[in-house]
């Protein structure tokens, strides 16, 4: 089946999965390189969805997908450019160009990208604490992380407060049209694992601006935390499981795995009672090891809960112990997102319904694609 033929949820998600190879350094605008989130990708727009791309992947530097010869960064952001598939036109995509506020800089100089930076085409993001103790423990880090390497090379600071946090929040809404913002941050060591620091984040940015956030952290110890992360203005909470089966927990993420499946499925059902159904969440990485079979179980079983399981594709970043593998191919993450769309469309918890978060921008997956086809699907009948 070629492009043309395929609806537009598998042709995104062959997209996302194999990567775009770029002709030339200065084709693409690269939004994300290292660091916490979505790196080493470049949003781009095709049909008027959004979606993150990986660039600077081995995958990507053998993709069929491709910009036309001429399109340089500038051509893009003014006009658009034209997506290849094996150099046969296929689609017009636009890139996000970058935001008003990275103009700006606080009192004390340092640059608002550094603080917090654009992702996809209207979401602020941040990492409140460029630090965790997963990552400063070789035998403990998760393997794919790279929370560190945006610290080390100079493009952000360890902590940003509530106040340069508000500041920056407040010039995007007004200066770039931010719709709703992304609070993650590194575990610190303390029993609040990270709760904490998104309290106060969150009580900063909501008394100089009303925009929907939401805060993720891994679950805390003490579920009183939950309420109080509601309290402090946090809208939607996400808390990441990544990697499902246990042996392969151990390995990928052996300092996370400590907290056990159990202790996670409690704290799903604790912050539900608090934030309410599906505006708690958890990230599922694709092809990391865990079955079409193990995936699609746990989903059902976390969309029971009232938890929105985002299972988006692993993309291997370089200088990590997992740059040499690959991403999953596009025929696994349709065999997982396609069930999971139409779970996610008959139980009415779709990401549209989500008030802020990585689920509401939805540019790291193509669930979001695969829930409207359902939902037409579902019309049409």
């Amino acid at each position: 089946m070629t492009q043309l033929m395929m609806k537009q949820s598998q042709f995104l998600t062959e997209l996302q999965t194999k990567g775009l190879r770029l002709k030339s350094a200065d084709q693409v605008h690269v939004s994300r390189r290292g660091g916490a989130g979505p790196s080493d990708h470049q949003a781009i727009t095709v049909d008027g969805t959004t979606l993150m791309v990986p660039i600077y992947t081995q995958t990507a530097w053998a993709s069929p997908f491709s910009l036309s010869d001429d399109v340089q960064n500038e051509d893009v952001q003014k006009q658009g450019a034209t997506l290849l598939s094996n150099n046969i036109p296929l689609a017009d995509v636009t890139f996000a160009k970058d935001p008003e506020f990275y103009n700006l800089t606080t009192a004390d100089g340092i640059p608002y990208s550094h603080i917090a930076t654009l992702h996809s085409t209207d979401v602020l993001a941040t990492t409140v604490l460029q630090t965790c103790i997963r990552y400063e423990s070789r035998r403990k880090a998760c393997q794919f992380c790279s929370i560190g390497q945006s610290l080390r090379a100079g493009r952000t600071i360890a902590h940003k407060t509530p106040e340069q946090l508000a500041e920056v929040a407040k010039a995007a809404v007004e200066l770039d049209g931010i719709k709703h913002i992304v609070m993650t941050t590194g575990t610190p060591a303390g029993a609040d694992r990270g709760a904490k620091v998104m309290c106060e984040s969150a009580q900063g940015i909501k008394a100089v601006v009303d925009v929907p956030i939401q805060g993720q952290c891994e679950p805390p110890k003490d579920p009183v935390w939950y309420q109080r992360m509601k309290d402090a203005g946090i809208d939607a909470l996400g808390m990441h499981l990544e990697v499902i089966t246990p042996e392969l927990r151990k390995a990928i993420t052996p300092g996370k795995s400590e907290v056990s499946l159990d202790e996670y499925y409690q704290a799903f059902e604790d912050a539900v009672a608090v934030f309410g159904r599906g505006q708690v969440s958890t990230y599922i990485l694709a092809g990391l090891g865990d079955t079409e079979k193990t995936i699609i179980d746990t989903c059902q079983k976390l969309i029971g809960m009232g938890v929105y399981p985002f299972v988006v594709p692993f993309v291997p970043i370089s200088g990590t112990p997992l740059e040499d593998r690959p991403a999953p191919t596009s025929e696994f993450m349709e065999a997982v997102l396609r069930p999971l769309a139409q779970e996610l469309v008959n139980l009415d918890m779709t990401s549209d319904k989500v008030k802020a978060g990585c689920v509401r921008c939805g540019a790291c997956s193509s669930l979001s694609r695969f829930e409207k086809e359902a939902e037409d699907e579902r019309q049409i009948a």
